[in-house]
């Protein structure tokens, strides 16, 4: 089976921040013309997370509410007694989400359902530039 790994940059705000990433990824698909393919979402790094969401306004703020609950930021985590970066909260969510997914692509489209976007939640404590890698099976 060959395989096709291609990726972009995008620039974060940080803290929880979820950015729409599904029009990087069709426009990566669209330029093989596949048929039929598995797709892999993928950002390197481990304090953001690639997921699946319904992109509106209300879950943009429910997401970051849920996380506070979770995993609040105020709270002290080993993690920051060992590295002193205060970004314990970030690796302890996006452990919890995980860093890829994987999207099937059926008769030359990306399926997922009508209220269904790729997302990357960077959680970190500052902003960053991350990289997103597609690789594609086929």
């Amino acid at each position: 089976m060959p395989i096709i790994t291609e990726r972009f940059n995008l620039t974060t705000k940080g803290f929880t921040d979820i950015v729409d990433i599904t029009e990087q990824v069709k426009k990566i698909i669209n330029n093989h013309n596949l048929e039929d393919a598995q797709v892999m979402v993928y950002v390197a790094g481990s304090t953001a997370s690639i997921t699946n969401i319904e992109y509106e306004p209300g879950l943009l703020k429910d997401i970051p509410e849920a996380f506070e609950i979770i995993a609040p930021m105020d709270k002290t985590y080993h993690h920051d007694e060992t590295w002193h970066d205060e970004n314990g909260f970030a690796h302890v969510r996006a452990s919890m989400i995980g860093n890829s997914k994987s999207f099937p692509v059926k008769n030359h489209e990306l399926i997922l359902g009508t209220w269904q976007q790729i997302v990357l939640i960077d959680f970190d404590n500052k902003p960053r530039t991350r990289c997103v890698y597609v690789q594609i099976i086929y």
